[in-house]
């Protein structure tokens, strides 16, 4: 978020790519997928699908690297919910990233204003 931030939006903005890739999870039951063999089931491109992966530890774990490639897979809480679950999972989550946001928004904005008040009279 143009690095004003010190941390990124790891749901928001995100949730419908992340239920993808979810569900080609849900399309190969019990295999750890590569995020080339993701990219293509999902048609999204590479380094989002494993940016996504990297930063999500609540919906994908990394399997140990076997053949020098790393695999991942769901995890055991995601893997045991519903997909109708999972998708509520992640709409909270971008919910709560948006509220804070939103919070730090005002905050600047209280903060401007606070400024403004102080400042305004003696000019």
């Amino acid at each position: 978020m143009f690095g004003l931030f010190p941390f990124t939006f790891r749901f928001r903005g995100k949730v419908r790519r992340l239920f993808e890739i979810y569900r080609c999870f849900l399309a190969h039951p019990g295999k750890g997928l590569h995020p080339t063999q993701i990219t293509r089931h999902t048609g999204i491109g590479f380094m989002p699908v494993t940016r996504m992966l990297q930063h999500t530890p609540e919906l994908f774990v990394r399997l140990p690297k076997r053949d020098g490639l790393t695999r991942y897979r769901l995890t055991s809480a995601m893997a045991a919910r519903q997909p109708e679950e999972v998708e509520k999972f992640l709409a909270a989550q971008a919910r709560r990233e948006s509220l804070i946001l939103y919070a730090v928004g005002i905050m600047v904005l209280c903060a401007f204003l606070i400024i403004v008040i102080l400042i305004g009279p003696t000019l």
